[in-house]
């Protein structure tokens, strides 16, 4: 093969045929002994594409016959063109988190300030970490647990990917709830948060063009709300704060009082999850047509809010916040932490759908180009997010005569609150709510697709034989997405904002940063950059630039162990609306940050053992045959002074067969130090 490395030469024609008949050329047929030896030979088809045709040199009668068969009336899947794979990651990689968790962090972290230390994390980690995936993915074929056949030790890596796809995956589909339902109220002719005066609103309800606290004479028993809602009378509130607050979450004070389930939430979350059921019964070609509409009609929605956005009164100044760097704050390390955790969420790395996706590319795919459009593209996006969000904040500081670092509430709440406000005061207002609140959930559905589809995925390639048969597949996975809505309640309750928060803060800390440094490790040190810059040679034709070989091998394992020591060092407590979560809370989020971080050690623990380390353990904690308190040399003298010592008849009644007339002394179990030494003395002379 042109370029080809000649260690790969060697290597390429012959290879190993691993769990079900999966090719891996480099598996080594002599360390697992059930492991089926193939040929595998290159084949150029009518379209130039390279197919591969496995000839089994051994036929194992338990059905790997059926298994070849099997691979060749089920090929894998494939994307239908480059384009496909590059909307795809683009939907994957920007989602949600680009138009509410970007523009928060910034916010919390003294706008523009945040820039620099995010624009740092992607050269020295974000990008190196996005290219490694997608290589390696890319050149394996397999999905995040299967392709860690590279080393079974650290499979272990692959299952805390797919718990942490998982876990954003539950969560996820509660803030598209979300979405869904103000999708739900935009259907009307006059939005429900572009005035005061409803059920749900306070005293402190304060309308845009009002320029007092509107309806004073709202009442607890009038309005329905909670005492605590209407006693804040110091703090001013939009109709859209009041109305994502008090009308769709029905919030409550504290994670304490948890309240009962929101069926009107219940109801949206139950369609998100049927949404996800039903596309992904399809796989990854019914996947790669949406995102032409997915990954566009969101790009065409941000332009038309930044235009609009940065012709309303009071928009330079949330764009000179956000803009203009507080040096300051770079001095707290949670600001370098926010932004490693940010590029690690931004760009979906460490979650294992990056390998999932760039699986089922062709082998000589450019995956080099790929991942810098994927990058840039993505990257670009959050900043633009962040344009339009920061300027509509300055019209609403201004509005209320307040900072703009004051303005808004952080997380989820930024893109139901802030977003609404803007599209009120557009002219059809109703309309432009309908088109924002579709490309949301345009935009959450992709990413959501794809987190999901990584964790089914990765649980069918453990089971083949099971999840083969498409009724067991179907049944399976509307199991696991029923589980899923099941899990999803809580967090639709009264309180459930709160338990949303904890999931968000605990999933996207230490779990990611945790499975970044080790995978870096894994596959640079242990695997081998040799090794692996011949595998990049052999897909695209060259080797890596010194650059990425740098950043893979020490600057981006040495950021990532900084930003972990100093989150652990300076770790503080989640919260929300400024107060502080109960103990019980703050243990909660522990459990769910150490739950996939616990999954790599245990499972190399239990490969560990498995695979013969127990017996290595059992037989290193005995003693060794040199261990004993005398010299070989003095065993004459020790025997004579035990002759001489001791009276007959007392070492006969103590259990001792001790001989007078032989120089060989045998103890009895009670007393058979001395046999022992001579017995390994006598070991060891021999050997």
């Amino acid at each position: 093969m042109k370029n080809m490395p000649k260690s790969f030469e060697n290597g390429y024609e012959k290879g190993t045929c691993l769990d079900n008949g999966v090719v891996d050329g480099g598996e080594n047929p002599y360390l697992f002994p059930e492991v089926q030896v193939v040929e595998v030979k290159e084949i150029n088809g009518a379209n130039g594409d390279s197919q591969y045709e496995t000839n089994s040199q051994e036929s194992d009668e338990s059905g790997s016959n059926d298994i070849s068969t099997d691979l060749n009336e089920k090929p894998r899947a494939a994307w239908g063109g480059q384009m496909e794979f590059i909307l795809t990651m683009v939907g994957y990689a920007v989602g949600l988190g680009n138009v509410w968790r970007f523009p928060y962090l910034c916010y919390k972290n003294g706008g523009g300030a945040f820039l620099l230390p995010y624009t740092l994390m992607l050269a020295a980690v974000g990008l190196p970490l996005f290219y490694m995936e997608v290589g390696i993915g890319q050149f394996a074929s397999l999905g995040p647990l299967s392709m860690w056949r590279m080393n079974p030790l650290l499979k272990g890596l692959g299952y805390a990917m797919v718990i942490v796809s998982w876990l954003i995956g539950l969560y996820y589909n509660v803030v598209i709830s979300h979405v869904l339902y103000f999708l739900y109220a935009s259907f009307t002719t006059e939005l429900p948060w572009a005035s005061c005066g409803n059920d749900w609103n306070t005293i402190n309800c304060r309308d845009a063009n009002a320029k007092t606290v509107a309806n004073n004479t709202f009442s607890n028993t009038t309005t329905g709300v909670p005492a605590a809602m209407s006693l804040h009378t110091n703090t001013s509130r939009t109709p859209s704060e009041e109305f994502y607050r008090y009308h769709v979450l029905q919030q409550t004070d504290s994670i304490d009082d948890f309240g009962t389930i929101q069926w009107h939430l219940a109801l949206t979350l139950f369609i998100a999850w049927v949404v996800v059921f039903l596309v992904l019964l399809k796989g990854i070609k019914t996947l790669g047509k949406v995102v032409y509409f997915t990954a566009v009609f969101p790009y065409v929605m941000l332009t038309v809010l930044f235009i609009r956005g940065v012709t309303l009164p009071g928009a330079s100044v949330g764009i000179e916040y956000y803009l203009k760097p507080n040096f300051e704050r770079l001095l707290d390390p949670h600001v370098w932490s926010d932004a490693a955790t940010q590029i690690f969420y931004s760009l979906s790395a460490c979650t294992g759908g990056l390998i999932a996706m760039s699986s089922y590319n062709k082998f000589n795919n450019n995956c080099f180009r790929d991942s810098l459009i994927v990058c840039f593209v993505n990257c670009g996006t959050s900043v633009f997010a962040g344009l339009v969000i920061f300027s509509v904040l300055g019209f609403m500081a201004t509005e209320k005569g307040v900072d703009v670092s004051v303005v808004a509430d952080g997380g989820p709440g930024l893109a139901f609150v802030v977003y609404p406000e803007a599209l009120s005061r557009m002219p059809i207002a109703p309309m432009w709510s309908v088109f924002f609140f579709i490309m949301m959930a345009t935009l959450g559905f992709g990413s959501e697709f794809s987190y999901v589809e990584t964790f089914l995925c990765a649980i069918g390639d453990e089971f083949p034989q099971f999840l083969r048969i498409r009724k067991n597949n179907i049944i399976f996975r509307a199991v696991m997405l029923g589980s899923a809505f099941l899990l999803g309640l809580p967090m639709v309750c009264n309180g459930g904002i709160y338990l949303l928060n904890i999931v968000d803060f605990s999933v996207g800390g230490f779990p990611l940063l945790v499975v970044g440094l080790l995978e870096l490790v894994g596959i640079s040190w242990i695997y081998g950059m040799d090794k692996y810059s011949e595998n990049l040679q052999m897909m695209i034709g060259s080797r890596p630039g010194k650059y990425w070989i740098i950043c893979w091998k020490f600057l981006s394992p040495f950021i990532i162990a900084v930003t972990i020591i100093l989150n652990i060092a300076m770790y503080k407590e989640p919260t929300m609306d400024d107060k502080k979560y109960p103990a019980w809370a703050n243990s909660l989020a522990w459990l769910i940050s150490m739950f996939p971080i616990v999954a790599i050690p245990a499972w190399f623990l239990y490969k560990y053992c498995t695979v013969g380390g127990f017996e290595v353990l059992r037989e290193n904690m005995k003693p060794l045959p040199s261990f004993g308190p005398v010299k070989e040399k003095r065993y004459a003298e020790m025997e004579a002074e035990i002759k001489n010592h001791f009276n007959p008849a007392f070492t006969r009644l103590m259990g001792s067969q001790m001989s007078n007339t032989t120089s060989s002394t045998e103890f009895s179990p009670q007393s058979s130090t001395l046999n022992l030494i001579k017995s390994r003395s006598s070991g060891e002379s021999n050997v």
